[in-house]
């Protein structure tokens, strides 16, 4: 975890730890990575859903480790359990904070010809 992770550079808070958007794209981060060797050519995956917790502080420089495992999967729709804890350190492995994330695979060409 850097400066740029903090919650003052990030905007959600004037301490320097962990910003909550920054867990909360680190978690969607891991659920497209999950889900990149699966998808078919022309595809992609969008978020719909997601509910964090932010259990604890992680101060500038500590290394964390952010795991999405699939829950559920009914066609396009994929259901994720996201886990980030620290690694190393005095709380090796504490729970920084867990996130149930939904996507949706997409074909992405047709997904932005909606855009208009």
């Amino acid at each position: 975890m850097t400066d740029a992770d903090t919650a003052i550079a990030v905007g959600s808070g004037s301490l320097p730890v962990l910003g909550t958007p920054r867990l909360l794209a680190w978690c969607e981060a891991a659920t497209c990575a999950a889900l990149d060797a699966v998808l078919p050519e022309g595809a992609t995956s969008v978020g719909t859903r997601m509910q964090v917790e932010h259990l604890a502080a992680s101060a500038v420089g500590r290394d964390l480790d952010v795991v999405a495992e699939e829950t559920y999967a009914d066609g396009r729709l994929h259901r994720f359990t996201v886990t980030a804890r620290h690694v190393g350190g005095d709380d090796d492995s504490r729970l920084v904070g867990t996130a149930e994330v939904t996507r949706v695979v997409v074909d992405a060409e047709s997904f932005l010809s909606r855009l208009g």
